[in-house]
């Protein structure tokens, strides 16, 4: 599981492709070269099958890969484990080959912790399963110690344990020359990158890399690997590229140039046919994290063939082993996914004038083969309450149950907006060699609702729900809802703004229990007896802004709908109303999971749920409700407490307003 152990620290670049394609009309028109596919196919697809449309075939042509590493240094020493991955993801890609572009040790240091850097860097990269090839930067020559630094400060020791300086090599037609970009002064012995008169490349460098372009004449691609983007100027000013360029311009087949040190992508090309490319960092330093600007641990991944350079980037991390994921693997993250906190007490009270106080205790039971660390915090936007969590962080073993305890208070405040408070539980699950972060948990904190006083509902203006969408409807909890079975009467006004399609008025169906419906502008009440809906239906459009009131009662026997207290349908149906766990929703229709679907547009006001058969005959409707004895829920709408509107019945339940949910006058 080691290729996902590094990818979840960059997931906000989990497979961004940066890819540039290289100037290959550029490179032909610049350079004379043209190439013939050396194996054409002809043939058709093998098929047993008889149709009329035939599939071209792959072009077969030579082509191979190699993968670029950025720089590893001025980051944090964690950037050995991006290399680490770097690795990995290379090792899966299986390329013919890996390059560097130099600072390849933390370095600016005396032998001996530049020995100890070295080794570490090389254990690393040992790890591909393809040859690597190395490039000196300024990290991996400057000396800085007691005393005098040596001749050509860390050269000798680069050397040594990492190669030449500057060489060149073949491979699969095409040529690749590592340039050194720190010679510096060799007679007083001082290297910076910063000075213009330490900018120039010797003429014993330049003489090499004549007689390396005149060795890879006859190849299809030159590729040129340096440290530092002299080209792009600033304080490499006054060095001898332009004399660098010219010389790959004029050998007429180099195709690109790739440079690091400046921590971030960036492309300056095509100049003569000749695509310049600067990496970011493979585990170095970045100043900023901004992966779509080009600031990120990447690889570059170049794709050769006889006439054509392809150059992309990829994330460190991206790479993904499909191998991985295995049935127990994947069981065992499923189990993790299950693990949730399970409230077993909660005293968390509200009060009409804002004050809550309370303690929510929650249980949390790993039941995953494997330990997972639990981030536990209070959601920001539920500022107006204090809690005495504080980001808690812990670890929960296989088959370990922890407790947590939350106390919550809250001061009635005018001012101050009242929100529900909410918990984010964060879960990563520790695999074999991998931290796999798991979807977070976002959990309200249920309000139990203080004495209300019996003045609350003389509400000084008549307000009702103003509808527009789904999230401008009203929830009821299932549980909270103490409807028996039996007889029952279903009430509302509604005012639509508009009749077309399917709307839920008052809904709590899914195969299941009850609702006002409307379908173009007709009213229906449906009741689930058995195993189907028994649905009376108006045969008259509602009319739209105006109000109208809607009665359903089911009695035992029948089903009926009254339309401003006048019987306008019914239907025979009996047995036992077929209940759910789904909300109730003024303004909208239950989905399958519970979300608001169908939503009714326009206004609702004096939604009442009654036990037993209210009317049996026409009768005149009272713009405003009063609660009896067999009233289960009374929503009057008049005012609201923060996102809650209260029942106005013995039941005390209330009602959570959507996002987008107001209440606007009547009239």
């Amino acid at each position: 599981m080691n290729c996902l152990s590094f990818r979840l620290t960059i997931a906000a670049t989990l497979f961004v492709t940066l890819s540039t394609q290289s100037v290959v009309d550029a490179h032909e028109g610049a350079h004379g070269h043209s190439h013939e596919h050396s194996h054409e196919h002809a043939e058709k697809p093998f098929t047993t099958r008889s149709v009329s449309r035939v599939l071209p075939l792959a072009t077969e042509e030579d082509a191979f890969h190699f993968v670029i590493y950025g720089d590893r240094t001025s980051g944090v020493p964690a950037g050995l484990k991006v290399l680490e991955q770097a690795v990995v993801d290379t090792n899966l890609l299986d390329p013919d080959l890996v390059m560097t572009v130099g600072d390849l040790v933390q370095g600016y240091n005396e032998s001996p912790k530049w020995m100890t850097e070295m080794t570490e860097y090389r254990d690393i990269m040992e790890k591909l399963k393809m040859r690597w090839f190395p490039v000196a930067g300024n990290h991996d020559v400057y000396w800085r110690g007691k005393g005098e630094a040596p001749q050509g400060q860390h050269e000798s020791n680069y050397e040594e344990h990492f190669g030449p300086l500057w060489y060149s090599f073949e491979h699969k037609n095409s040529g690749f020359i590592v340039l050194y970009s720190d010679e510096g002064d060799p007679v007083t012995n001082e290297k910076s990158f910063s000075e213009g008169r330490l900018q120039k490349m010797s003429d014993e460098q330049l003489k090499f890399l004549q007689q390396s372009l005149e060795l890879h004449k006859d190849l299809d691609h030159v590729f040129v690997f340096l440290h530092h983007p002299r080209w792009i100027g600033g304080g490499y000013a006054g060095g001898n590229w332009d004399v660098v360029h010219g010389m790959l311009r004029d050998a007429g087949n180099v195709s690109a140039v790739f440079a690091g040190h400046i921590h971030h992508m960036r492309f300056d090309g095509p100049k003569d046919g000749i695509a310049y490319y600067a990496l970011a960092a493979t585990g170095g330093n970045l100043s900023a994290d901004i992966p779509d600007a080009g600031y990120l641990h990447h690889l570059n991944i170049v794709t050769v063939r006889p006439e054509s350079v392809t150059v992309a980037a990829l994330p460190v991390g991206a790479v993904i082993d499909p191998t991985d994921f295995t049935p127990e693997f994947l069981a065992e993250v499923d189990g993790a996914r299950k693990v949730r906190p399970k409230q077993v007490s909660n005293d968390v009270q509200l009060d009409v004038d804002g004050n809550g106080s309370g303690v929510v205790v929650y249980e949390l039971t790993n039941t995953a083969p494997r330990s997972i660390d639990m981030t536990v915090s209070f959601d920001p936007a539920s500022r107006d309450w204090l809690t005495s969590l504080d980001h808690d962080h812990f670890t929960i073993e296989s088959g370990e149950t922890k407790k947590l305890e939350i106390a919550l208070s809250r001061a009635a405040n005018p001012k101050s907006k009242l929100t529900v408070p909410r918990l984010v539980f964060e879960k990563e699950y520790l695999g074999e060699s991998a931290r796999i972060s798991l979807p977070p948990t976002s959990m309200p904190v249920s309000l139990k609702l203080g004495a209300v006083p019996a003045d609350y509902f003389q509400a000084t203006e008549n307000r009702c729900l103003n509808v527009r969408d789904g999230s401008s409807a009203l929830l009821v909890p299932s549980a909270d809802l103490k409807l028996p079975n039996g007889p029952f009467t279903l009430e509302a006004w509604v005012n639509p703004s508009q009749v077309a399609g399917d709307q839920g008025i008052v809904a709590k169906m899914h195969s299941s229990e009850f609702a006002f419906f409307m379908k173009e502008g007709v009213p229906q009440f449906s009741v689930h007896l058995g195993k189907r809906y028994v649905s009376s239906r108006s045969s008259n459009v509602l009319p739209t802004n105006r109000w109208s009131h809607l009665a359903g009662v089911y009695d035992g026997n029948e089903v009926r709908l009254y339309v401003d207290g006048k019987l306008v349908a019914s239907k025979p149906g009996s047995g036992k109303r077929t209940v759910n766990r789904l909300p109730l929703y003024v303004g909208a229709d239950p989905g399958k999971a519970g979300e608001p679907t169908r939503p009714f547009i326009g206004k609702i006001d004096e939604v009442k749920i009654s036990k037993g058969e209210l009317y049996q005959a026409n009768f005149t409707p009272a713009r405003r409700s009063s609660p009896s004895d067999d009233t289960v829920m009374l929503l009057h709408f008049d005012r609201k407490l923060g996102p809650f509107v209260l029942d106005h019945s013995s039941s005390a339940l209330k009602g959570t307003l959507g996002a987008n949910a107001e209440l606007v006058p009547t009239r």
